[in-house]
């Protein structure tokens, strides 16, 4: 495990937290190399690390090693704080002259409620800044080879969540959805796999359409299911998956087939060179 003295920043002037600032920085979906360097400064500036379930060890260890390390997580189905005193904290401490990180899985701002809680900071007179991270909606899928965006596959991408802030399934227009955009990424939808899968199919969505669920993503237990929206509910049962994990449907999953970067690093070779179906590349002129 790499401590926080081997790792340094490139020389340069590098902002400071001052006392009594609360700075919201993403701690990227798992790979701790996919940090941002302004995370990493502040990791070794902040007297209070406030982090949540996603973060893992090998980065904590980057903290100040004086730091007081609070965990504050939300996971779906377990005890967890409750949103509005993990906001309240960050205004004590801010308050009572620390300088706090609050470090967040992912971005802050996507689906991290990250919003929420500068949101409250700044009510409360506290000064924030806001340090965003690779989100596991972009970064998590990269990880499996799938772009969630292709030339020859999709002009548009649309992120959403899987549940509301109830808890609940999401209350989306999927017929709309459905029409305008042919790559969805769905955050938390572990749970709600079966409404979800019934309100695309409902909205006209084909039964062998390409899913892939990513879990875990850019960690060492990565799992990545290749499904089709018909079958994606039994086969997630079938495959042991649990959160945390991204649902990726449309047709750049098709594109695995051939991006799967870290099999290539393992040397097996592509499935297909052309997944798409538009003819090998030597007929295409």
């Amino acid at each position: 495990m790499t401590d926080s003295h081997s790792l340094s920043l490139p020389s340069g002037t590098w902002p400071t937290i001052d006392p009594g600032w609360v700075w919201l920085c993403g701690a990227g979906p798992g790979d701790p190399g996919l940090m941002t360097l302004h995370a990493v400064n502040a990791l070794r500036q902040a007297d209070v690390l406030v982090y949540d379930a996603l973060v893992s060890k090998e980065i904590l260890s980057w903290a100040n090693p004086a730091a007081e390390l609070v965990y504050a997580g939300k996971r779906g189905g377990k005890p967890s704080a409750k949103q509005v005193d993990i906001s309240l904290t960050l205004v004590d401490l801010a308050r009572a002259g620390k300088r706090v990180l609050r470090l967040k899985g992912g971005d802050p701002f996507v689906f991290g409620r990250g919003g929420e809680e500068a949101q409250t900071l700044i009510q409360h007179g506290v000064p924030v800044r806001i340090v965003p991270g690779i989100s596991a909606g972009i970064g998590g899928l990269a990880y499996a080879g799938i772009p969630v965006t292709h030339r020859d596959v999709n002009q548009a991408v649309t992120f959403v969540t899987g549940h509301d802030k109830t808890g609940g399934p999401t209350q989306v227009d999927w017929a709309a959805m459905g029409r305008a955009s042919g790559v969805l990424v769905i955050y938390m939808g572990m749970k709600h796999a079966p409404s979800i899968r019934e309100g695309l199919l409902a909205a006209g969505r084909p039964e062998d359409e390409p899913v892939a669920v990513v879990s875990q993503a850019t960690t060492p237990d990565q799992a990545v299911l290749e499904t089709t929206l018909g079958t994606m509910v039994g086969d997630i049962a079938a495959a042991g998956l649990e959160p945390p994990a991204i649902i990726c449907v449309g047709r750049a999953v098709l594109m695995r087939q051939v991006l799967d970067w870290q099999a290539l690093m393992r040397g097996e070779t592509p499935r297909d060179l052309d997944p798409l179906g538009r003819g090998k590349p030597a007929e295409q002129g």
